[in-house]
């Protein structure tokens, strides 16, 4: 006979994870604002120049950050890693992503 499923401990498990997985995220974001060096803006310069980014539909603009946000990620692994762990990004980085628009400069 089959145990019954307890849909609220499935859930409760879905919860913790998606909060987990939202903290991680947060981290991640807060740590490519200083790797980038972007910590020094303002929160007024930093929220516009997001806003003005995730705005921009223009694709040729959008390649041209995530090519820029893959060089300065391939650099930042030249630099801590030794020769023999290094891992180059293999996948550029998809547009809307955070590496892709937070690593470059430009306006909208």
């Amino acid at each position: 006979m089959r145990k019954p499923r307890d849909f609220d401990a499935e859930l409760k498990a879905l919860e913790d994870k998606a909060r987990e997985l939202k903290t991680r995220k947060v981290q991640q974001l807060g740590e490519l604002v200083i790797a980038t060096g972007a910590d020094q803006l303002s929160t007024d310069e930093l929220a516009g120049a997001l806003v003005a980014i995730a705005e921009t539909k223009d694709p040729a603009k959008r390649e041209a950050w995530a090519k820029r946000g893959v060089t300065f990620f391939e650099s930042r692994s030249r630099r801590t890693a030794p020769a023999s762990q290094r891992n180059p990004r293999s996948a550029p980085a998809q547009p809307g992503s955070p590496q892709s628009p937070a690593s470059g400069t430009g306006s909208a």
